[in-house]
């Protein structure tokens, strides 16, 4: 008995017949060019209407929960359009006055680049456009002066539309800081290189291939909303262990909730105190031992540091109740897993991000229950502790979005496309309508790109845990009023923390920005080194030595802020890693061979598996 998924593809199939029939009938004398190309163009027609009745089919076939994730409605982005402009003083005469005045100054401006309309007189060869941006710099957005106007139009709209919502009054800070960034998403949604009609470049690309590139950028586009994941690389060009997170080592402990990597050493002596990682659950650990050449981990081992990693698994329904305490208990208890395996007394510390603020957490309760001698230093990776000044994050944190993100983790945790779509947002340009362009628009080949395969290498997150991360951290600043939280039964104040600390910010950090980052120093009651880093969030911290990029700031005073840190500052070229590891062996240079448990997997020494282990592999 046919279901209703097949009449539907029987109807579907019956339609791209009839208009192959209909465009056939306007097809040229057989053999000449034009023929050749009308039929082309009939097939490429057929077949995407096919491509586009197969996934229709096959969404239809699915369970109603199987829709894809919320960010991938386009209904939800006209919401947040109108919700956006109706905030913006659109009747005030004056705002109407200048746009007109504006618009029509332009329009003639730019029509008299290409002899038309009343300064025609202005006409030259190669036009020059009175606003740039990037995004219309192919020659083909100045070919023709339709795309010439339409661009410059659109800039001219940005900016106006971009200064009603900073002049809007009446409003309290955050609820402008959200007005602000949901304008600046709306605008550059709405760029016309975001459309096939609209976009020259796309449009050339079409005629060149004969329709070709349509068919692949309409594929991409069904691939991605099959997954409700937006793809930034070449699928399967990076293979786990293989040519990412190749760094050897052994898992020699493992958890429930983490795996503990040990890395071998490739030097005949270490660093006595180890060296215990822990990566944000956020992501996966291998942003740091990305490849040979970008490995911080690598680097560490070969300056004989004996690394521990922790490779966190990916939440699931098994998780619905893990706290924020969990986490604080997991990195103490891989510490003291560590301290014991190599018999030493205590262990230095890398948190980043989200694992650099529980980082600070941990410190805090093993200092008030007595126990800090347990980590002999702290290294945070643009962590934060007060989020005061947390940056754009803070518009997803108001009592709505957060009842949304409660509402979007049914089975206990949530799903990681989410917040992969949040961060995504927060550089749109960069991280979603580049790639729809490049993807969609004009079909092209997905690059292999390390960086952007782990940027898509989701992890789901507990629900609970994130729920109330996003409440007391995010939204009421909770950790930064002494003992206004618990963990594990104790209360936390930052303000006990005396273990040496050396603190890294990106200066273009857009997830924690430096100046939120800088305040983790008024907290510390002991010895702290500040390192303003060249780039953000990721490039900041991932920058090897042998690249030779970026630079770094020092300030070896007593700045009582961010500005004045900056003020009097000494700039370093290149990486700070070396300043880091410098600053790691003066806390206590001793050393000793590198042998038994300090190397995993040796004579006698029972492990788990090799790294990078299961867990970075769970989805």
């Amino acid at each position: 008995m046919a279901t209703d998924a097949d009449l539907i593809s029987d109807v579907m199939k019956s339609q791209v017949q009839s208009l192959t029939t209909l465009l056939g009938q306007m097809v040229p004398a057989e053999g000449t060019p034009e023929a050749e190309a009308t039929v082309q163009w009939a097939e490429v027609a057929g077949r995407l209407h096919s491509i586009w009745t197969e996934f229709q089919v096959e969404q239809l076939s699915k369970a109603a929960a199987d829709k894809p994730p919320h960010f991938a409605d386009p209904t939800k982005w006209i919401a947040t359009a109108e919700g956006v402009f109706r905030q913006l003083p659109w009747a005030n005469p004056e705002v109407q006055q200048k746009f007109w005045n504006d618009g029509l100054a332009l329009v003639n401006a730019v029509f008299g680049q290409y002899g038309l309309g009343p300064r025609a007189d202005d006409a030259r060869d190669e036009p020059e456009l009175p606003r740039r941006d990037h995004r219309f710099a192919d020659p083909e957005w100045r070919r023709q002066p339709f795309f010439a106007m339409l661009h410059q139009l659109y800039l001219l709209i940005s900016e106006q539309v971009t200064d009603m919502a900073e002049a809007v009054q009446g409003l309290e800070p955050a609820r402008k800081a959200q007005l602000l960034f949901a304008t600046r998403t709306v605008v550059d949604a709405l760029s016309p290189a975001n459309f096939p009609l609209t976009n020259p470049v796309a449009l050339a690309r079409a005629s060149e291939t004969r329709g070709e590139s349509l068919v692949r950028g309409f594929e991409n586009l069904l691939d991605d909303m099959r997954k409700g994941q937006l793809t930034h690389t070449r699928p399967g060009a990076f293979v786990l262990g293989e040519n990412i997170a190749v760094t050897p080592g052994k898992v020699v402990f493992e958890t429930p909730l983490f795996q503990l990597i040990q890395y071998t050493p490739t030097t005949d002596k270490v660093v006595k105190i180890p060296l215990v990682i822990f990566p944000p659950w956020i992501n996966r650990f291998y942003i740091l031992d990305l490849n040979a050449r970008k490995s911080f981990v690598r680097w560490a081992v070969e300056q004989g540091v004996t690394v521990f990693m922790v490779s966190w698994k990916s939440a699931d329904a098994s998780m619905a109740d893990l706290l924020w305490d969990d986490y604080i208990a997991a990195q103490i208890e891989a510490v003291d897993f560590v301290c014991a395996r190599l018999a030493v007394p205590s262990a230095h510390t890398i948190g980043y991000c989200v694992a650099g603020t529980t980082l600070a957490a941990t410190l805090a309760v093993l200092a008030r229950r007595g126990e800090a001698g347990k980590i002999a230093s702290a290294t945070f990776f643009t962590a934060q502790v007060d989020f005061e000044d947390a940056g754009d994050l803070k518009n997803f944190v108001d009592d709505q979005q957060i009842e949304t993100v409660d509402r979007l983790s049914p089975e206990g945790y949530l799903d990681g496309r989410y917040l992969a779509a949040t961060f995504n947002i927060l550089r749109g340009n960069e991280l979603i309508w580049n790639y729809v362009e490049r993807n969609y628009l004009k079909g092209e080949e997905y690059p292999a790109f390390d960086l952007l395969h782990w940027n898509g290498d989701v992890t789901n997150l507990p629900a609970r845990w994130h729920g109330n991360y996003l409440r007391d951290l995010y939204r009421d600043n909770r950790l930064a009023v002494a003992d206004s939280l618990s963990a594990c039964g104790t209360p936390i104040d930052l303000h006990r923390i005396a273990t040496p600390c050396y603190i890294q910010a990106g200066r273009e950090d857009h997830i924690a920005p430096p100046v939120s980052v800088w305040k983790l120093t008024r907290y510390l009651a002991g010895d702290w080194t500040f390192v303003l880093a060249g780039s953000g969030h990721i490039a900041g911290v991932v920058n090897p030595p042998s690249a030779g990029k970026y630079q770094y700031w020092t300030n070896d005073r007593s700045p009582e802020s961010l500005a004045e840190f900056v003020d009097g500052s000494v700039e370093h070229p290149g990486s700070w890693w070396p300043h880091w590891v410098q600053w790691l062996r003066s806390l206590d240079p001793a050393e000793v061979p590198a042998k038994g448990k300090r190397r995993p997997g040796s004579r006698g020494d029972k492990v788990i598996e090799d790294a990078p282990g299961r867990y970075v592999a769970t989805r």
